[in-house]
């Protein structure tokens, strides 16, 4: 086994799952785990995006958690470079990388031959005062005016994806359009398992793990950031949108938990359908026991 990858969608149970291979695998000395999580980069984010305390990693090095200030915007390129190097390291002490998250193309990312534009900070800062001043609307029909193909499937709304089409489409004179990826391997020995759950009983978790968030201290942990600075990439991550929101008197807790229940589940689906197109994962029922994975994992190796 050169590197196994645990994916599935929001709320499955792949935190815990992949603690327990780890362990079950060598733990430690022989085992660690690099995140493919787009919020659990941000310190400081730990509650809303449910991740796993130091305690509960039972002593297994986890990557790219914790790698960046909330003020800053994550990007997946940056993500490739690190993660990758993160996956090199792993190798070159001798132990095994287990790759862990429900954000799909950081898996892809990481794992498959992905190529992306490059980044010009003066580019990305003028679209984004033109935002400031002119509105989402207004830059959007700017979009529409150079690259029509993107803007008949970005959002109005999605200001920040609004603004990376402008960019690469002023950088590189293509068209920026979120495609599914190939799935062409960047390394060789990838074993890909998916946890999956019957909608029912995922919809439930997803409702508990939302009660469990707020009782856990969602609003302070969202003051807190807000007391820090927080950008709006992290601020409009789900839960934490929502948390602001209370706290701005805009919406209820009952409201606010409401809506994070429904974005989540809205998540799930759009994790699902970016899964179910990669057909060399392995999907087991969840939750599942820790031999089922070991020995799934070996057969697939």
């Amino acid at each position: 086994m050169s590197i196994i990858a645990l994916v599935g969608p929001t709320a499955v149970g792949k935190t815990s799952a992949s603690i327990e291979l780890a362990e079950a695998l060598g733990g430690p000395h022989a085992v660690e785990i690099i995140g493919a999580d787009a919020m659990q980069l941000y310190r400081g984010m730990d509650i809303g995006t449910a991740k796993a305390t130091v305690a509960e990693r039972r002593g297994i090095a986890h990557h790219q958690i914790d790698v960046l200030d909330p003020t800053e915007t994550a990007s997946v390129a940056a993500y490739q470079r690190h993660a990758r190097a993160d996956l090199a390291a792993i190798q070159g002490r001798g132990r095994l990388p287990i790759i862990v998250g429900g954000s799909g193309l950081y898996v892809s990312a990481l794992l498959d031959e992905i190529d992306f534009p490059g980044t010009d900070p003066r580019i990305r800062a003028r679209y984004e005062e033109i935002l400031a001043e002119r509105g989402p609307s207004a830059l959007h029909a700017m979009l529409g005016e150079v690259d029509p193909a993107s803007a008949a499937v970005i959002a109005p709304e999605n200001s920040r994806r609004v603004v990376r089409a402008l960019e690469v489409n002023e950088l590189t004179g293509r068209s920026f359009q979120p495609r599914f990826p190939r799935h062409t391997p960047h390394y060789e020995g990838i074993t890909l398992i998916g946890l999956r759950m019957g909608k029912e009983e995922l919809d439930d978790r997803i409702a508990r793990r939302t009660e469990a968030m707020f009782e856990a201290g969602l609003l302070d942990e969202v003051t807190k950031l807000r007391e820090r600075g927080i950008g709006r990439t992290a601020a409009g991550a789900t839960g934490y949108r929502e948390a602001g929101q209370v706290l701005d008197g805009e919406l209820t807790v009952a409201e606010a938990k409401d809506e994070i229940t429904r974005a989540t589940r809205k998540l799930v689906r759009k994790q699902l359908t970016w899964f179910r197109r990669d057909r060399r994962i392995r999907w087991i029922e969840a939750p599942t026991s820790t031999s089922e994975l070991v020995a799934l994992a070996r057969l697939e190796s």
